[in-house]
This record gives C-alpha cells, sequence and structure tokens, in this order.
C-alpha cells in the first residue's frame, strides 16, 4: 500500500521509466495581484491539467525580457480574472461607478496580449481577460453595466453555481466547441433548433462595449451584454465574460480548445525549425521610397525583420515591381536603372542588419542562412519592361543574382501579352521567346503569372525548364483573368512547373471578401487539380495582397496550422511552404552550372 507521506514512494513516480512525461503543451496563466503577492485561483490550473496542459503561473511584469522569453517558452495564453481595467488604457476617464482597479496588473497584461495575438499563439480569456482582450486589440468596456443590464451579472451563489443564461451565435467557435459536447451528457448547455444556450455563472460589473477589429461577438446575455467574442480573423482566440474554471466538467471543454491549439502551436512551432518556409512573391520595396526602416516594426508595410520573426518565415522573394505606364513613376531613372535601384536598396538593408539577414541566390544559401539564424531575401523582376528591349540586360540581371522575371503585369509589353492587355501579339513576341530562351541558358526561373493564357501556352512550348506561377490562384473559384483555369493547372504540372497560390483578395473572391480560408481553398483546389509536388504560397503582401488571418508575415504560421490541420505530412508542409518552388529553383540554376 502506498504512503501518501512518504516521498521515497512518491518519487517512484518519476523514476519507474524513462521518460516519465509525454510532450504536453505549456499553458501560461496571468496571475492575479493583491497584498504584494502574485496569486492564482486554483480552478485555473487544474482545469489546465484535466484538459492535457501543463499550468505556468505569468507574473504581473512589465519587464522587456521576462515578455518575450515568457511568450518564446509557452504555447498559449490564458488571460485570468479580476479587478477592473484602467480605463485610461481606452482613453476614457473613470465613470463614477468604475470599481477597483488593478494597476499591476494592466500594462503587462495588455502587452503580453498584444504580443502573443502578433505571434499567434492561442489565447482564452475569462471575465477580466475578455476584458483584457478587447482593450488590448483595439475594442473597449463598459466601465460599468448597471445602467443597461436589466439581469443580475454579479451572483451570491457559489461559484460553481450557474445562474444565468447567454445565447450564443450558431456560427461560433463557441457553439462548436458545445454541441460537440453534446453526447457527453454536459447540463451546462440546451439546444432548440440550431440555436445553444449556456447557463453560466457571473462575477462583473464591467463588460465588453466594442469588441474592435479584431473580434466578433458570439454570445451575450438576455439583456444584451456581451458574455463571449472570438477571433473575427480564424485566429485561436476567444474569450468568455463567465467563469468556467468554476463549472468543473461542464466548464472543461473551453479548457481543452485552449490546450489542443496549444498543441497545435506547439507542432506548428516545431515544424518550422525543420523546414525552410518561403514566400515566393513580395512587393515591399515598392514601398522604400517612403523612408521604411526594415529592422524597424513598420504598420506602413507588411514585411519586416519583426513580422518575419513572428510569422516564421525565413526568407522572401522580393521583387523589383515596374508598373506599366512606367513613364508615369515617380522616378527619374531609367526601368533598367530604376530595378537597379531597388536591388541596391535590398543589399543595403541586408549589409545594415547583416547579424539578421542577407540576400540569398540559390535553395542552399537558404538552408545556410537559416542555420545561421538569418532571414533570406532573394530578388525577382516584376514586369519585364526593366529589359528595356535589350536581350543583354537579361545577362545584366543575372548578374545581380535576380532568381526569376515576372515577364508581363497589368498590360501588353515587349515580351508578351498581358491578362489584362489588348492582345498585342497573340502571345509571347519574338523578343519574348528570345528572353526566355536566353533565361534558359542563364539559370533564371520563367514567371507567367499576370500572363495572358496565349502567353502563358506559348512560354509552356519555348521553354526549356519549368515555368512558375510566383502569385496566382484558381479561376474555377474566382472567375479572373489573372487567375489559372484548371487546363492551364494541368499542363503547368505537366511540364514540371509551380502554381503559387496568392493572397490577393480579388483573385480569392470576386466581393473581394476573402479570409485565409479562401486562400485554403485555393490551395486544396490547385492541389487537387495538379498534386501536391506542383502548388505553394506567393503572398503579393505589399502589392495588395493580404487577408484577415494571413494579414501580413508576422501571421504566417497561421497558414502551417491549417496545414496542421487539413492533415498534411511535414514532408509535405516543406513542399507546399517552397519546397516544390525551391526543387525548380535549383533544376533551371543547375542549367547555368
Amino acid at each position: 500500500m502506498t504512503n501518501p507521506f512518504d516521498l521515497k514512494q512518491q518519487m517512484g513516480r518519476f523514476d519507474s521509466r524513462y521518460p516519465t512525461a509525454d510532450e504536453r503543451p505549456i499553458i501560461g496563466i496571468t496571475g492575479n495581484y493583491g497584498e504584494l503577492t502574485c496569486k492564482l485561483g486554483e480552478g485555473y490550473y487544474k482545469q489546465v491539467e484535466a484538459a492535457g496542459g501543463v499550468p505556468v503561473i505569468i507574473p504581473p511584469s512589465a519587464d522587456q525580457h521576462t515578455l518575450i522569453n515568457t511568450l518564446n517558452s509557452i504555447d498559449a495564453l490564458l488571460l485570468s480574472g479580476g479587478a477592473d481595467i484602467n480605463p485610461l488604457y481606452c482613453g476614457e476617464e473613470p465613470e463614477p461607478k468604475l470599481g477597483n482597479i488593478n494597476d499591476e496588473r494592466d500594462l503587462p497584461e495588455l502587452l503580453i496580449t498584444r504580443l502573443a495575438y502578433r505571434r499567434q499563439i492561442p489565447i482564452l480569456g475569462i471575465c477580466r481577460g475578455i476584458q483584457t482582450l478587447a482593450v488590448a486589440l483595439e475594442g473597449s468596456v463598459h466601465q460599468d453595466i448597471s445602467a443597461i443590464a436589466s439581469i443580475k451579472h454579479s451572483q451570491d451563489a457559489g461559484r460553481d453555481v450557474p445562474t444565468h443564461h447567454v445565447v450564443v451565435d450558431e456560427d461560433s467557435l463557441l457553439s462548436d466547441i458545445y454541441k460537440g459536447e453534446n453526447s457527453s451528457g454536459s447540463k451546462l448547455f440546451t439546444l432548440h433548433s440550431s440555436l445553444l444556450t449556456l447557463s453560466v455563472n457571473s462575477f462583473h460589473h464591467q463588460a465588453v462595449h466594442e469588441p474592435g477589429p479584431h473580434l466578433r461577438v458570439t454570445a451575450r446575455a438576455n439583456d444584451g451584454i456581451i458574455e463571449a467574442v472570438e477571433s473575427s480573423e480564424h485566429k485561436p482566440i476567444m474569450g468568455v465574460q463567465w467563469h468556467p474554471e468554476c463549472l468543473g466538467k461542464e466548464g472543461l471543454p473551453l479548457f481543452r480548445w485552449l490546450v489542443d491549439e496549444a498543441r497545435c502551436f506547439r507542432e506548428t512551432k516545431r515544424v518550422h525549425q525543420h523546414i525552410i518556409t518561403l514566400d515566393t512573391h513580395c512587393d515591399t520595396p515598392m514601398l522604400f521610397p517612403q523612408g521604411i526602416d526594415f529592422a524597424q516594426r513598420d504598420d506602413r508595410i507588411l514585411v519586416d525583420l519583426h513580422k518575419m520573426t513572428e510569422g516564421r518565415l525565413d526568407a522572401t522573394i522580393m521583387v523589383a515591381y515596374l508598373p506599366q505606364e512606367f513613364s508615369k513613376a515617380p522616378t527619374t531613372l531609367s526601368p533598367c536603372a530604376y530595378a537597379d535601384d531597388i536591388f541596391d536598396k535590398i543589399e543595403a538593408i541586408a549589409a545594415q542588419n547583416s547579424q539578421y539577414l542577407a540576400v540569398a541566390r540559390t535553395p542552399d544559401a537558404l538552408w545556410q542562412n537559416k542555420r545561421q539564424g538569418r532571414k533570406s531575401i532573394m530578388l525577382g523582376i516584376e514586369n519585364g519592361l526593366a529589359l528595356e528591349g535589350q536581350l543583354s540586360n537579361v545577362q545584366h540581371f543575372a548578374n545581380r543574382g535576380i532568381v526569376y522575371i515576372t515577364l508581363c503585369h497589368n498590360g501588353d509589353n515587349d515580351l508578351c501579352d498581358s491578362a489584362r492587355g489588348t492582345k498585342t501579339h497573340g502571345g509571347m513576341s519574338d523578343f519574348g521567346r528570345k528572353v526566355i530562351q536566353e533565361m534558359n541558358r542563364l539559370g533564371l526561373m520563367v514567371d507567367l503569372s499576370h500572363a495572358a493564357e496565349t502567353s502563358f501556352y506559348d512560354a509552356l512550348d519555348i521553354s526549356s525548364t519549368p515555368i512558375v506561377c510566383s502569385h496566382s490562384s484558381a479561376r474555377a473559384l474566382c472567375d479572373h483573368p489573372r487567375n489559372l483555369t484548371d487546363d492551364q493547372m494541368r499542363a503547368l504540372a505537366r511540364k514540371g512547373g509551380v502554381c503559387q497560390i496568392t493572397l490577393y483578395p480579388g483573385f480569392l473572391r470576386m466581393d473581394e471578401k476573402a479570409s485565409i480560408l479562401d486562400a485554403m481553398a485555393h490551395l486544396d483546389h490547385a492541389i487537387q487539380v495538379m498534386g501536391i509536388d506542383h502548388v505553394g504560397l506567393g503572398t503579393d503582401f505589399d502589392g495588395d495582397g493580404g487577408v484577415p488571418g494571413l494579414a501580413d508575415a508576422s501571421e504566417l504560421t497561421n497558414y502551417t496550422r491549417q496545414l496542421l490541420l487539413r492533415r498534411y505530412s511535414e514532408e509535405d508542409i516543406q513542399k507546399l511552404w517552397g519546397g516544390n518552388f525551391l526543387r525548380v529553383m535549383r533544376q533551371v540554376q543547375a542549367i547555368r552550372k
């Protein structure tokens, strides 16, 4: 018989076999504060353990090193309950009925919430935590709800007693979680047709007023008070106004959801450690004239060092974009000189940040930079106008280290017809044919995004190496001339090429109200048509690419999360994260060698 007070016997649980613990996700729980003490209600950590996670308490510290290292160590964030939030953080003056605020917690929790949001860390906010979510993510709270509440929101009954109802939106994550519990005999909810009503406990007089641009309301009390929110961007973020940690098994589904999302995030981080992640098209250099500092987080651009780090993006292909009516562009440089100037600026940025960033010209260089802890930029040209009609400029740009040329943009040029052009050549021009042949000789990839179908098929016939479409989507799902038909996709795959799904909203949905789910639908369709070996991602960030859930480089781990949710293997995830594109790059560059 085991003696619970025999330490040697108790230690035997840890020494009986190796290893003694499975790899459980780490759930960071913000600690309450009072009387010079950081403390935590037992329900939080016990529910996390019951859900299969490992709880750790996060102290209320705003120290930069504490916050960053904490975020690097956890797999999910749980914002616990407590006192009111100082209204000054919402730009408001305190109202007469404002309760006690906890200034020791406010700034640390608002900072860690916003930083966790940037890193795509799963978040669950409880009571005060839902209000912290709203304030941190540009929403606001009611300082006191007594004037608008018609039911009691701060019960006298025990914390484990449900005392009022909340009605849950049918189209919500919260509804999915609890409907999935139906077979377990939960007493917490009732279901009439598709309308879900939860019975909850309640201890608050503040509440979310406006959820802000990143959250949406998913449950209300019968008096209209907001009781739950979740991400409006398909991210693993949720907040509830009640206290599920006190409801035992009835509250456990929310903690299981958080731990499951933490497990997925942990796997996402692991996968990113082992693969190269390459975005095959971004237009960030177009914004360099605004005085961008690439080493700083800058809201004017979608790709910078901070966002690449947060999104665990190893490499991006930055293009020198030349507008179709180049004569109207705000520069006195010729097209060729303008592209050279862009490349000079990129190389200068890399030199200034050589500890963290380098220009790469081959797939091997990408891997070398990753091993050395550096991000990579590859160079490309978008619009063959940069050649100025001179075949010798293909050699010039090959010497500069570019990896591809997108032959045209939104208009015909002297190489070929565009998808948005006027059929000047009926496909590729004679000069365009010579350019493709020279690119083949010099080991440059031929990019047919933006090209007319006639140009596309001509190029397939002319090129001796596989061609790519660095940022194109599926016309079967969005009938836009810039997108590839299924026949084009099949022809591209037969020749060994790749199609990189883009995030330009108008190429994902005709109404342009696209999200990450639309991008994944295009990816799934392309894989179904072309096969897993011929598809990838080219965001078109800073060229008006970006959708909720994949809005900038910091959100690109969400792409991996979606791939994991679809049960793709690590090998296939590497293919879809640039591996297919790099296979073609190796094949094309091998000719040059």
